[in-house]
């Protein structure tokens, strides 16, 4: 390179550094984490104080198979919610999307034990099905604004991996979303549980994954900067 082109160089790589915008680095993920788990808790408990709690949650909570479901589904959300910040970090391994799989097989398996349960007691009637809309929609309708959110938050990460991280955030929002209907919203066979909980949250899950790229893109970072 002649002299000419090297100082040319320097004077280019000079403006570029003089007209930079200083960014800001990235919370850590555990703690931008534990701070959308605090606006979930405060949404959903609003939510919850306005419909209020139905009197015979604490009584099913003494049963075991409602105990393993309502820790499955917390867990769950919790677990994802953790998940998806850190899954949406090049610096950390994809194997991080895996996290909610424990809170996941509990949830599940309590639902199915419920049902095993309700046939034991009840017999063909313990799977009579019925239409729960309002279920199905005061978890989508919590789910939307938490889902807002954290894609928000996760958008500051730039995500080198939209599908496991945009599928970790919408399971977080939709698992604690369920957990929150729960407790104002009951007198269900387990077979209802499964079809309109579990449907609402795979519903979201997967229009989050279809969607994804979609999604990140109403929320692109700034161009001046970054807050973390």
């Amino acid at each position: 390179m002649t002299e000419t082109g090297h100082t040319g160089t320097e004077d280019l790589i000079a403006r570029l550094a003089a007209d930079a915008q200083p960014v800001r680095p990235l919370r850590p993920p555990m703690l931008r984490a534990l701070f959308w788990l605090g606006i979930a808790v405060l949404v959903i408990g609003t939510v919850v104080a306005a419909f209020g709690v139905r009197p015979d949650f604490m009584d099913e909570m003494g049963e075991t198979h409602y105990q393993l479901e309502w820790a499955g589904a917390m867990l769950t959300g919790i677990l994802a919610a953790i998940a998806a910040f850190h899954v949406s970090l090049p610096d950390r391994p994809r194997a991080w999307a895996l996290l909610p799989l424990p809170g996941l097989a509990l949830w599940l398996f309590s639902i199915g034990y419920g049902c095993m349960t309700d046939w034991v007691r009840l017999g063909p009637q313990g799977f009579t099905f019925g239409v729960s809309f309002f279920c199905f929609r005061s978890i989508l309708l919590i789910s939307v604004p938490l889902s807002l959110v954290i894609l928000a938050m996760l958008r500051l990460a730039g995500p080198v991996r939209p599908v496991a991280t945009i599928a970790s955030g919408m399971l977080a929002a939709s698992a604690l979303s369920a957990c929150g209907v729960s407790m104002f919203h009951g007198d269900e066979a387990t077979l209802m549980v499964l079809v309109w909980h579990g449907g609402a949250v795979a519903l979201l899950v997967g229009l989050g994954t279809l969607l994804n790229r979609r999604l990140f893109g109403l929320f692109a970072p700034r161009q001046a900067g970054q807050a973390g």
